[in-house]
């Protein structure tokens, strides 16, 4: 083993750990601010935050599980887990606007959300197959390379999807956050817990874009190695 695959090995060590931190954390967090109440549950939340935006056409709806809060684009919903949906408190509160938020860059055009939705066919088939190709074009590296290329190439797309991913998740998150201050939901004393949690989201985001780089870079050298 060469010393730059030690190095990425251990990179990808320290990005495991890393990301079991922040998914602990954001876990804390989401428990310690839903101890804090607010006037509305997160239904209520994102109905008037969709309302004020002029948006009539989304509907939201409870979810099973914990923390599958998501939008959909393709259906217009605004899928909230069951504590976020019936959640009256900060974290809730937060979590239904940063998903109205998603909302909101759908029907205003969001040019990174737009991009994004695009890149979805692409990904949800190489997400399906990556692993397999690249599994096979590493084994068979040495008689046909070019099976590890098409792997990489696929892996590059869901890469960038992750990248691409980082500024529709953070522009969510402060359409969020600046709608609760104008709303008054959230007072001085509160909008500063619903910043914290919406941050600690938003650094999943961020390691699994860093990791996600750090994966494709791996599998590069691995290409490169087989051409000396």
């Amino acid at each position: 083993m060469t010393l730059s695959s030690i190095s990425i090995w251990i990179l990808f060590i320290l990005f495991a750990i890393l990301s079991f931190i922040v998914s602990n954390r954001l876990k804390t967090k989401f428990k310690k601010y839903s101890q804090v109440p607010v006037a509305l549950t997160g239904k209520e939340v994102a109905q008037k935050m969709l309302f004020e935006n002029g948006i009539y056409d989304v509907k939201v709806q409870s979810v099973q599980g914990k923390l599958t809060d998501h939008y959909n684009p393709l259906d217009k919903t605004v899928n909230l887990s069951q504590e976020v949906y019936y959640g009256n408190n900060v974290a809730a509160a937060a979590v239904a606007a940063h998903e109205c938020g998603h909302a909101v860059q759908h029907a205003t055009s969001y040019s990174w959300l737009m991009l994004r939705s695009k890149l979805v066919p692409v990904v949800t088939f190489a997400s399906r197959w990556v692993q397999w190709v690249l599994l096979a074009g590493i084994l068979l590296v040495e008689s046909f390379p070019n099976l590890l290329l098409v792997g990489i190439l696929m892996f590059a797309a869901t890469t960038l999807f992750s990248i691409i991913t980082l500024p529709v998740e953070i522009n969510a998150s402060q359409r969020a956050l600046a709608w609760l201050d104008t709303t008054g939901l959230t007072r001085y004393d509160t909008h500063a817990k619903a910043q914290d949690a919406l941050r600690w989201a938003a650094y999943t985001y961020v390691i699994a874009a860093i990791s996600s780089l750090a994966t494709l870079i791996y599998y590069i050298m691995i290409y490169m190695g087989s051409r000396d």
